[in-house]
């Protein structure tokens, strides 16, 4: 038997949200049904509902940042109970089979990775996301919540803090290691409290000072506006890794510049044009230009616990089901401190 629960959903690209009544599957008996609580707005959301990563099937429910609470669970299920606090990131499923999944990154799965939304499983059903009443996903892919977190601040964690913490600990970001991050947007802000937590001394870089104050409280030790460009001849050759968590095109030269010996950018972000970088930008200083994606399984739940232990959460704003389209084109403008989390509690549905 399937479940109906109210959601948000786009008809088409561009369209606003309207509210609908969305079917959940019955439980497979390696599933889990979550009743949310919170589910984060991410810019690649808006990417996908307003058509500008290609084409996508439509309707669309999107959401990938969710917590909630575990209402029933599958026969075969031990690893979660009823009652338990979880968290649900960017993918719904795997092949759990091939070499990337063994290694616990099944986001690189041989198969193809299932995401939370907009992707078609191995059932032949397009997923649907967070902004919704509940999710029924396989419990592999069902995170715990650690006790005593803040569940709106933690719910971007699902992604902005996986996708931070994955490259920063893979390069190294702590004591004696200088780190940079691009953009103090809803990515940045908790890279910038994740890379200060391992302690590593982390610099900002954004277009002008408006943020400086919120970039030193995150944990910063130096923020530097880049809007008139003397920065990149000061602090050339300083960093050991920088974080590019911006969503537009930048120039990556002039970042790669402020590269040391065998310094290590990593783009984060996911411009729709293609990003340019000169050889020779790279050949000096041994540097390198890397992406990341997100983390697996294992490596979320690590850093849902290591940002538990260290008390770092994203800086949210709370909002209603019904302010969803505005807070669409506040994220895009820039006018958001720093990341949007819908009370699912507000959701209504069509009937």
């Amino acid at each position: 038997m399937t479940t109906t629960v109210p959601a948000l959903a786009v008809p088409k690209a561009g369209a606003p949200f309207e509210p609908v009544d969305l079917t959940r599957r019955d439980l497979r008996p390696d599933d889990v049904r979550i009743d949310i609580t919170y589910a984060g707005i991410c810019h690649s959301d808006i990417h996908t509902v307003r058509g500008e990563w290609g084409d996508q099937p439509f309707p669309v429910t999107p959401g990938h940042e969710i917590v909630g609470t575990v209402a029933e669970v599958g026969a075969d299920v031990t690893r979660h109970a009823v009652g338990d606090v979880v968290g649900v990131g960017c993918f719904v499923d795997a092949c759990l089979e091939c070499a990337a999944c063994k290694d616990g990154e099944e986001q690189f799965c041989e198969r193809g990775v299932i995401q939370t939304y907009a992707s078609t499983d191995y059932y032949g059903e397009v997923t649907q996301g967070g902004y919704s009443g509940q999710v029924v996903v396989r419990d592999h892919f069902v995170v715990s919540i650690p006790d005593g977190v803040d569940l709106a601040g933690t719910t971007p964690l699902l992604c902005a803090g996986i996708t931070t913490y994955a490259p920063l600990k893979r390069y190294g970001a702590g004591p004696g290691r200088k780190v940079g991050v691009i953009g103090l947007g809803g990515l940045g802000h908790v890279g910038v409290k994740i890379a200060a937590a391992m302690g590593a001394e982390v610099t900002v870089f954004s277009r002008t000072d408006s943020k400086k104050q919120d970039g030193l409280e995150f944990g910063a030790a130096d923020y530097r506006a880049t809007q008139d460009g003397t920065v990149f001849g000061e602090l050339a050759g300083s960093f050991d890794l920088i974080l590019n968590t911006v969503g537009d095109a930048v120039d990556l030269d002039a970042y790669i510049g402020l590269l040391g010996r065998g310094g290590t950018i990593v783009n984060l972000g996911a411009p729709s044009d293609s990003l340019t970088a000169s050889a020779f930008s790279l050949l000096v200083n041994r540097r390198s230009l890397a992406g990341s994606l997100v983390g697996g399984l294992p490596e979320t739940q690590e850093m849902l616990d290591f940002c538990a232990e260290h008390g770092i959460t994203a800086t949210v704003e709370v909002i209603g089901a019904d302010q969803v389209n505005e807070m669409y084109d506040k994220v895009v403008s820039g006018g958001v401190r720093y990341r949007a989390v819908i009370d699912a509690s507000t959701l209504t549905g069509a009937a």
